[in-house]
């Protein structure tokens, strides 16, 4: 089983009070940049096991009369129809999805801003449609020569062409549906026009990873640099922090980089910069809150090697480049692991080799290793999944759960009415006709119950999944790994 090695509890206090200090250091009126993901950082959670993913919105609530939160997107973005790879949705989508779920917890969205807006068609329809559901929409343009021209970028023709975003809270959280989204600069653009105003108002950054006071080449780290190998991330000695201070702590390449031409920014509009080095601008508490430095390191481990098969998965289907492949492996040997530390991996090879067909692996609660192989009826992950779920219900493993007569005409409507090539049920199929027979068979109510049990199960494949298993185990909370090959030789697998 896995060990909880983080407090979360702790963390949340911790970081909602840190938040309030910056808060009152700045006289009362904070832009927090936030990084990472709000709702759902399943990274962090498999990283450091004990953490929510919904710590981040869970700290906000102890926050909910002082903060307002402001969405950022790329025009580019919306015109390239960006993908969030977790969720499968482009990144305008996941706006609407973020502020439903804002709302949802009782938080109050104050507005979106569309960064690198320069009339682009979809950003113009976007920007319609959010006016249309009642949402305040702010422009922000691109500047020339940023950030490095600071006397252009920090006057009336650079920031100064921004619409200003009217804020009415102390806590200004400004996020994105991703990376990249102009999250800084549209804090930035609010401090020049609060200092024209005459509003005194800060900046701070919250960033989960790299965890700023673990050693550079902590496992933890590590992970974080596999998560972001396409983006070229790479973790470093905070040099400024160290002048400043004597003290060693860690952040990374962009941080690092964009800093001096932050402190002229700072000092441009306020005459001073706050902020010592990239490691000061960060209010992140994660690092305080690890309680078992053992189950860390080894959910760290697993977690790099989740990211080396994703980055063969994407190389193998277009998505991804060889150099990123190679990154991770040299990321895995830095800490200290290999493919032969994920156990379903080995079970989910042995079992193809012995059957001679496609299978699937998982690795259960209490540590056993179960897995199924592909059938006439059902694809390995379908086999593999009502396996496990007889395990956990303690029921004998030949127990038919599922009557062919139930799976035929599923089949049929699939091949003949629907004119699918394979009749097999995917993972989502399985569970309905589970679901179906459930209604008569306490047996199949039993398997049923026991599918909250398999949040968190390591689960691998021989063969490449289709979108709908992968978005199936996403949904179960299951970390799913998969070889770099197809069932067939064509050249369009769906």
């Amino acid at each position: 089983m896995h060990q909880i090695g983080f407090d979360n509890g702790r963390y949340l206090k911790l970081q909602s009070e840190h938040i309030k200090e910056r808060i009152d250091q700045f006289g009362g009126k904070l832009y927090l940049e936030f990084g990472g993901k709000l709702f759902d950082d399943y990274h962090a959670a498999r990283v450091l096991p004990g953490f929510a993913p919904d710590s981040k919105v869970r700290m906000l609530l102890e926050l909910r009369d002082q903060a307002e939160i402001v969405i950022v997107i790329n025009a580019d973005d919306i015109e390239k129809n960006k993908v969030r790879g977790d969720l499968g949705i482009t990144y305008d989508l996941d706006v609407l999805r973020l502020i439903d779920a804002f709302r949802d917890f009782g938080l109050y969205v104050s507005g979106v801003a569309i960064s690198q807006y320069s009339e682009q068609h979809a950003a113009k329809q976007f920007r319609a449609r959010l006016e249309e559901l009642g949402l305040r929409v702010y422009l922000h343009y691109p500047i020339a020569g940023y950030p490095s021209d600071i006397p252009l970028i920090a006057s009336e023709d650079g920031f100064g062409k921004d619409d200003y975003i009217e804020t009415t809270r102390p806590l200004v959280v400004v996020t994105a549906p991703g990376p990249g989204s102009g999250k800084m600069s549209v804090c930035l653009s609010q401090l020049y026009h609060d200092y024209r105003r005459g509003i005194q108002s800060g900046y701070a950054k919250f960033e989960t990873f790299p965890v700023w006071n673990l050693p550079l080449r902590h496992p933890v780290n590590i992970a974080y640099e596999a998560a972001t190998a396409d983006l070229d991330d790479v973790n470093m000695i905070d040099p400024f922090h160290l002048e400043a201070y004597g003290i060693t702590t860690i952040n990374y390449n962009r941080d690092i980089e964009v800093f001096p031409v932050l402190q002229a920014l700072f000092q441009r509009i306020w005459g001073q910069c706050p902020y010592q080095s990239p490691t000061d601008m960060g209010v992140n508490m994660a690092g305080n809150c690890i309680t078992d430095e053992a189950a860390v390191i080894a959910a760290a481990r697993q977690e790099i090697i989740r990211r080396y098969y994703a980055a063969m998965c994407a190389q193998h289907q277009g998505l991804g480049e060889k150099g990123t492949v190679q990154k991770i492996e040299l990321l895995m040997n830095q800490a200290g692991t290999s493919i032969a530390d994920r156990p379903v991996v080995t079970a989910a090879l042995l079992r193809a080799d012995l059957s001679g067909q496609p299978a699937a692996a998982i690795e259960m609660p209490d540590g056993a290793l179960l897995s199924g192989k592909m059938s006439s009826l059902l694809g390995a992950p379908s086999a593999m999944l009502l396996n496990a779920l007889k395990y956990l219900a303690g029921l004998d493993d030949a127990l038919l759960l599922i009557s062919p007569t139930v799976i035929e005409p599923v089949q049929a409507l699939k091949t003949v009415h629907l004119r699918r090539s394979d009749p097999r049920l995917h993972v989502e199929e399985m569970l309905l006709a589970l679901s179906i027979c459930a209604v008569t068979d306490p047996d199949a109510q039993a398997a049923m119950d026991q599918l909250s049990k398999l949040a968190g199960c390591e689960v691998h494949s021989t063969l490449l999944l289709s979108q709908a298993d992968e978005a199936t185990f996403r949904n179960l909370g299951m970390n799913l790994t998969c070889e770099p090959q197809y069932q067939t030789h064509k050249l369009y697998q769906s």
